[in-house]
């Protein structure tokens, strides 16, 4: 009777136990990406590395993005106005990290706009800021949103 009684009290702390465990959720929720989509307005600048100290010198302080997502992927162009206009299309590879994503790729501006660069990038709903370095340049960027 003892073991009759035992296995029914171990049966109902099963059953009460996956009972409970089916009310929990099995995986946490990731966290929704920040909306980066949109139009975005800041300042560029290059600096030499070996002077860290020295703060970046603003060649063409005004830069103008406006960001896509089409397919998983992140387009951007950028614009804006450094001894003549330009603007350039980049492809971005972006990767939800935490609540922000972040960023990386590889362009060719071409020889007369300074070659390939390599950037890297952060980005919330609110800021969007990065580091770019080329054969001839290294600078950072810090874009907001556009009012």
């Amino acid at each position: 009777m003892k073991i009759l009684t035992s296995l029914a009290s171990l049966c109902f702390v099963l059953l009460l136990g996956s009972a409970t465990l089916a009310q929990t959720p099995a995986a946490q929720a990731k966290p929704a990406a920040p909306e980066i989509a949109g139009e975005w307005t800041g300042t560029w600048g290059v600096y030499s590395p070996a002077q860290g100290t020295t703060p970046p010198k603003d060649i063409c302080k005004k830069l103008d993005a406006k960001i896509e997502l089409k397919d998983g992927v992140y387009l951007a162009s950028f614009e804006g106005d450094c001894g003549g206009t330009y603007k350039y299309s980049i492809k971005m590879e972006g990767r939800l990290v935490g609540k922000v994503v972040m960023f990386k790729g590889t362009t060719d501006l071409g020889a007369k706009d300074g070659g390939v660069f390599d950037w890297i990038g952060r980005a919330t709903d609110k800021e969007f800021v990065g580091f770019f370095t080329s054969a001839f340049y290294t600078g950072t960027f810090n874009l907001a949103r556009a009012k």
